[in-house]
């Protein structure tokens, strides 16, 4: 799995099936990305909603990588 810390910006995770679970709630989503939220601000947590850039948020860019057994 690969995570990439977008310069100012949120996380963003490739793959091809998420399962979020928030509380109570779980939703399945099959796409090849998602972002998530890095700044605290997005209404839509986990994910981004674009806050960032009006708040004015700012952290470098990075990767983390985690590999299997």
């Amino acid at each position: 799995m690969r995570l990439e810390f977008l310069e100012n910006g949120p996380i963003r995770v490739e793959g091809k099936r998420f399962v979020v679970r928030v509380g109570e709630k779980e939703e399945v989503l099959e796409r090849p990305r998602v972002f998530l939220c890095r700044c605290g601000g997005s209404g839509n947590k986990p994910f981004c909603d674009g806050t960032h850039k009006r708040i004015g948020f700012q952290a470098p860019g990075g990767v983390l990588e985690v590999e299997g057994d």
